[in-house]
């Protein structure tokens, strides 16, 4: 082993170069056989103290680790919780613009339905009531009591009256069938109960019956409209023409021999009445809907059509 001796400090301190062989324990005991101090600070020298220092450094980088990882986790929580109210939003936004369309389809309906009587009201108006003459009373005939005209007004209220299954509006009674048919088979058993598929000439007839009719992903039902006989002249059963209508947009199209009329009626809620027909071939099998006019008597019989 070498060693340099140096001349002292000036504040007397011994200094000394020594071989990376040589013990610490040696060197302090030497140093202070010279009589020069000694700077005890065995932990930054010795592999005991570097033992000890190791752990410390692992327990702070764990530490800094664990505070990065705790803000990372907390920071995508907020960006997740921030995208799903984003969405929520979104499907409130358009649940509202569904209602909003529904609410402006049935506003328009109303003031249709309102034009309409209102110009009904209009022509009443209009006529003059016939004239009473005070001068020639008609005389009172006094006649016994008898049991025809009870008789004759019991049979007018039964008739007035819609059998069993049929709902009244306006007059006539509807009913919407549960079975399927075709388009001449629905008419034949339509005429078989006394009736005939549905002629639908008024908005208030075209709402009373959308309302009775279920939605579903294509709910279809055939009505009493037909151009069998010659194509794009829409008549309806009972040889009348068509006037006006409530076809959809771009409809009718005889896309495929198409000569028949349907109601539509899907789960879209834009799906409104004033634009609900369709036509479709005559062979395709849907349920129908049916009226007949209340006070009518025996079974219509089969037409040709």
């Amino acid at each position: 082993m070498k060693a340099h001796t140096h001349p002292a400090a000036p504040d007397g301190m011994y200094s000394q170069l020594v071989d990376e062989d040589l013990p610490a324990s040696q060197f302090i005991h030497d140093v202070q056989r010279r009589g020069a101090p000694v700077l005890r600070a065995p932990w930054l020298w010795s592999p005991a103290g570097q033992s000890r220092r190791a752990p410390l450094l692992l327990s702070v980088l764990c530490l800094v680790l664990l505070v990065c990882l705790i803000a990372v986790a907390s920071l995508r929580k907020a960006v997740c919780v921030s995208e799903g109210e984003t969405g929520e939003g979104q499907t409130g936004r358009q649940e509202q613009e569904v209602n909003v369309t529904s609410l402006k389809a049935d506003l328009h309906l109303l003031q249709q339905e309102n034009a309409e009587l209102r110009a009904q009201l209009a022509t009443h108006a209009t006529r003059a009531p016939p004239p009473v003459s005070c001068t020639t009373a008609a005389p009172v005939v006094r006649t016994t009591t008898t049991a025809a005209p009870v008789a004759t007004t019991t049979a007018a209220a039964a008739a007035a009256v819609c059998p069993a299954g049929w709902l009244s509006f306006q007059g006539s009674c509807y009913r919407v069938s549960r079975e399927t048919a075709s388009w001449r088979g629905g008419q034949r058993l339509c005429q078989r109960d006394g009736g005939q598929l549905a002629v639908i000439l008024t908005a208030q007839q075209q709402g009373f019956l959308w309302d009775l009719l279920p939605r579903g992903y294509w709910n279809a039902f055939w009505f009493g409209l037909s151009d069998q006989h010659t194509e794009d002249v829409w008549t309806w059963v009972d040889g009348t023409a068509l006037v006006g209508g409530f076809w959809e947009e771009g409809e009718p199209n005889n896309h495929n021999d198409e000569d028949c009329g349907y109601i539509v009626k899907t789960l879209n809620l834009e799906s409104v009445a004033v634009r609900s027909w369709y036509d479709a071939p005559c062979n395709m099998y849907l349920p129908f809907i049916c009226q007949k006019v209340l006070g009518t008597g025996p079974p219509i019989a089969p037409t040709s059509q």
